[in-house]
């Protein structure tokens, strides 16, 4: 059977022995030299893994009630972890060889018996894990019948079945109980009953545990609901769905209502005689029809067929932990979503007093330790239930008891019985995630609690450690970026800002589901999370993540296991000193990330990591790169952002490998002055890199020939070029228009004056999303009005003189545009109906604007408008009270009399025209400080003491 074939059948296959199965076959079709001798060993191991995964699927939701089911899942893991690091020596090994090729006569004697020893041991190891596979294999013949496979649909799995006792828990809770389920509930309640005689699709989508089957529930229970349908019935479809159950339970329930009996012969008939008869019945009804807990689309679409539209008002409630379930069952039929949110502070507080003090109020002495503990259920109406529930059982004089659980959730719920349900919730939406989605999970246990996730860096993270398989057609980058939004639609990652073009910015994963995640990751040796309460050494981990201060972690000598080394906020020089050694025993590692270390040198042990595609040193003292960086010859990724490193060493060019090559500071463009230059000197032979993506921020150094040759580059996807003058116009230009997979540009001329020449451009990369021009532009480039895929765009200090929004407002992607020192005329014009996705505009510093105009049905999207430093503004936008969409307005460092025109209580002329904006803040400098007023809440906030501060906070926070 092939792997392929393997990973169709079994979706939910042990990710560990995929993976270690796909580098088998690699290594195989190779040829790999030192490793010829074991080659009929190698296809025995790879052949036997191959039989094994087919029963890993169905044992991972076993395991957790089976001790035996346990160990054996736990062998089969363990022994792919020992093929993995016998591959990657062998890899080492070859490397070695190729790279003491060019060494003395004596030094190669000396390797050549060095290797023969290795090259013994590692067929020595290939034989015993050979012998070892077969023993597992035998013991899983014995037990084999603990493996049995259920029939599809059959509701034999125990987890899935006590999930669904649980669900029907939840139909009984009272209406007392319930918290926060009144505006959701009239929201639903109004969509139900709406005129509207269409069909119409309701979905409710949340995280499991939020309290959807309740919410729907007293929706469905409600009199004004049930009067308005003739026939009703409530469906459970769970994971465990099979369309003839699915379809039965329905049809009984229909005629039960009405009191007739069932079609005689139901319990044998097939799926399209059901649907039939589920039709024929439902033809002449107004029916209301709740379908609980859907995880496919193929689900609905299964169900769907047997509902007519015989528009007369009929609707369908679906609940589902999906988002792209909720969207697809609901747009087609022009129907609804509602995510159901986490319950805000107030109301969680409401929901663990009910549940811990019985309804009464929280004793003062445990009111810190209680809200510290409610913090970790997120909002969770199922966690906090579940948490109040246990502590309502303990000694309220015995504040240790409640400081236990509070330092032990995460075991709490593998051994407390009582937090059975709520793990089970939890546990059905990890065992439903598909094979290649596990590790990815998995991995975001090495975030600290509360720490954001980024999305580049996360991305990045998954690549260099191979969960990303490459698909025809895509890039292995599109590919985790798909991956990435399969956990956000699973609802296993919350957004918490967006970028321009809607994905992820910054995310973050819910408390519980990290505990779970870190058990998990314990029991498969996946992950171990170090900080100064736990210290002890990983002994068979493959990533190790550093909290924080290490104390005295023992390390020891060798560490073939470890492949991701990951430090947050590492800042003292002992917790250096610590992760020094282990680098130097663990020269399997892929990914190596350091950032905001107290580094000022670079260890030369990173420099003999062979297997190493990730090298993050963000944020630290860095200032010189050394040469032996060719030594890392896989290495994929090198983030050199925040350094005092700006030369790069020539050698650099020997890593063919390099995907992202970052070097610069970020800066706020606003505050610090235009030659600020935060970018690498360039030299020659850089297109040699032709498997380069990212090349930030490269400086233009004449005579380096680095204009041309970025033209060679052809797998560029962003590229930021400082220092630029006007001769270099025509050079330029021409490379950037062989540049066809280009998605973001950046292009600094060297001073502010300087010509910025874009002329030569006929035909821009047609992918472009994100455009930064900074310098004297004379004539706006008209090819700019042909990039339909554009998202931003910033002119800085390009002094347009023409008005650039003739080239801009057919543009049908742009949703964000900036403006600083970038246009010199007095007026600003938004013509009738254009700029039609618009969301985000500031404009910064326009000494010589006076007016701003918004025609009718213009940017009626908006919802963020930043004016800064423009004196002679007369007034508001013209037009500004038409934007209903629009959410905040911010004015930075506007004249008094400008600002008086705003204040209400001051009979300002234009107070009127912004009074439906819901967030209105205007900046000023006031005795020594910025002070920041709210024309909504009547209030100042201090920001900063001083001027060089604003940059920091008023940037951030007014950053577009």
């Amino acid at each position: 059977m092939s792997i392929d074939t393997c990973k169709d059948q079994v979706e939910m296959a042990d990710c560990v022995v995929v993976f270690v199965l796909d580098k088998i076959t690699n290594l195989l079709a190779e040829e790999a030299i030192l490793l010829q001798g074991v080659k009929h060993d190698i296809h025995y191991i790879k052949d036997e893994l191959e039989r094994m995964i087919a029963f890993l699927g169905v044992a991972d939701a076993l395991e957790d009630g089976d001790a035996e089911v346990k160990v054996w899942v736990r062998q089969v893991r363990d022994v792919a972890n020992d093929i993995e690091d016998v591959l990657d020596e062998s890899m080492l090994l070859s490397y070695d060889h190729h790279f003491r090729g060019s060494c003395c006569s004596f030094a190669k004697l000396v390797f050549s018996i060095r290797n023969i020893k290795s090259c013994h041991k590692l067929v020595f190891e290939i034989q015993a894990i050979r012998s070892r596979v077969h023993n597992i294999a035998e013991g899983h013949q014995r037990y084999r019948y603990k493996f049995y496979v259920p029939e599809q649909g059959s509701s034999s799995n125990h987890a899935y079945d006590t999930a669904n006792d649980r669900r029907g828990d939840a139909l009984l809770l009272e209406e007392a109980e319930l918290v926060g389920i009144e505006i959701p509930r009239q929201q639903l309640i109004d969509w139900l009953v709406e005129d509207d005689p269409r069909l119409k699709v309701v979905s409710v989508v949340g995280m499991g545990g939020s309290g959807k089957t309740t919410l729907v529930k007293k929706v469905y229970e409600d009199a004004a609901v049930k009067k308005n349908f003739n026939s009703l019935a409530w469906i459970t479809v769970s994971q465990s769905f099979k369309i003839e159950e699915v379809l039965k339970d329905m049809i009984q329930q229909l005629y039960d209502e009405v009191k007739q009996p069932t079609p005689e012969g139901l319990s044998t008939m097939s799926s399209i005689r059901l649907k039939a008869i589920a039709k024929v019945f439902l033809q002449s009804r107004m029916y209301l029809l709740v379908f609980d807990d859907v995880w496919t689309i193929q689900a609905w679409e299964a169900i769907r067929y047997a509902l007519p539209d015989v528009n007369n008002g009929s609707r369908v409630i679906l609940t589902t932990r999906l988002f792209n379930v909720a969207s697809f069952s609901s747009i087609e039929t022009n129907g609804y979503v509602y995510e159901l949110k986490a319950l805000s502070a107030e109301e969680s507080w409401i929901l663990f007093c009910q549940k811990a003090f019985h309804g009464n109020s929280c004793p003062s002495h445990l009111e810190n330790i209680s809200r510290n503990i409610l913090k970790k259920c997120g909002g969770l109406p199922l966690a906090i239930v579940a948490v109040g529930g246990v502590l309502a059982t303990k000694n309220r004089t015995n504040i240790r008891e409640w400081g236990m659980l509070n330092h032990s959730l995460g075991p709490e719920l593998d051994s407390n019985g009582k937090f059975d349900s709520m793990r089970i919730v939890l546990l059905l939406s990890f065992n439903d995630l598909p094979y290649y989605l596990k590790p990815c999970f998995l991995y975001l246990s090495i975030y600290p609690e509360d720490h954001l996730i980024e999305r580049n860096t996360l991305i990045y993270w998954w690549i260099t450690e191979g969960f990303v398989k490459r698909k025809e057609g895509r890039t292995v980058e599109d590919v985790a970026e798909g991956y990435l939004n399969e956990l956000i639609n699973r609802s296993l990652i919350h957004p918490v800002q967006y970028n321009d073009d809607g994905s992820m910015k910054l995310g973050r994963i819910h408390d519980l589901y990290r505990e779970l995640i870190l058990s998990k990751s314990r029991d498969y040796n996946f992950t171990t999370t170090t900080d100064e309460q736990n210290i002890s050494w990983p002994e068979k981990n493959r990533r190790l993540s550093i909290h924080g201060t290490l104390g005295n972690l023992q390390v020891k000598r060798s560490n073939t296991k470890l492949r991701s080394l990951l430090t947050f906020g590492i800042a003292d020089a002992q917790s250096l000193s610590c992760i020094s050694q282990v680098l130097g025993s663990s020269r399997m590692l892929r990914v190596l990330d350091l950032r905001g270390a107290p580094l000022e040198m670079i260890p030369e042990t990173v420099f003999q990591l062979f297997h190493l595609r990730y090298l993050s040193l963000r944020n630290t003292s860095v200032k010189i790169l050394p040469r032996s960086i060719e030594r890392l010859k896989q290495l994929e990724i090198l983030d050199l952002k925040q350094t005092y490193i700006t030369e790069l060493p020539v050698e650099i060019l020997k890593l063919e490998n390099l995907h992202n090559l970052l070097v610069y500071s970020h800066v706020s463009y606003s505050y610090l002055p235009y030659n600020c230059s935060p970018g690498f000197k360039a030299f020659r032979g850089i297109g040699t890199l032709r498997a380069l993506q990212k090349l930030v921020y490269v400086e233009a150094t004449p005579g380096s020939g680095i204009l041309g040759e970025v033209g060679m580059l052809s797998e560029l996807r962003r590229l930021c070029i400082l220092k630029l003058r006007k001769e270099d116009g025509r050079t330029v230009c021409s490379s950037i228009e062989k540049l066809r997979k280009l998605q973001s540009l950046n292009l600094k001329s060297v001073e502010e004056h300087e010509i910025l020449d874009l002329s030569y451009i006929s035909s821009p990369p047609p992918l472009l999303q994100r455009l930064y021009l900074t310098g004297h532009i004379i004539k706006m480039p008209e090819w700019i009005q042909d990039l339909n895929s554009l998202v931003k765009i910033y002119f800085r200090w390009t002094r347009l003189t023409e008005d650039p929004l003739k080239y801009l407002q057919d543009l049908p992607n742009l949703v964000h545009l900036e403006f600083l020192v970038g246009y010199t005329g007095e007026e600003l014009y938004f013509e009738k109906g254009k700029f039609q996705r618009l969301k985000l505009l500031n404009l910064d510093k326009l000494e010589g604007l006076k007016r701003v105009t918004i025609g009718e049905g213009a940017v009626p999207h908006l919802e963020k408008l930043v004016i800064q430093r423009c004196p002679l503004l007369e007034s508001v936008p013209t037009g500004i009270e038409c934007l209903l969409n629009l959410k905040v307005l911010e004015f930075f460092d506007m004249p008094d009399e400008f600002i008086m025109t705003l204040r209400p209580e001051k009979l300002g002329a234009d107070s009127w025209k912004v009074s439906h904006i819901p967030e209105v803040y205007y900046t000023y400098w006031r005795d020594s400080c910025w002070m920041v007023h709210s024309l909504k809440e009547k209030c100042n906030t201090q920001i900063a003491g001083h001027s060089g501060a604003v940059t920091k906070t008023y940037g951030r926070r007014n950053s577009l």
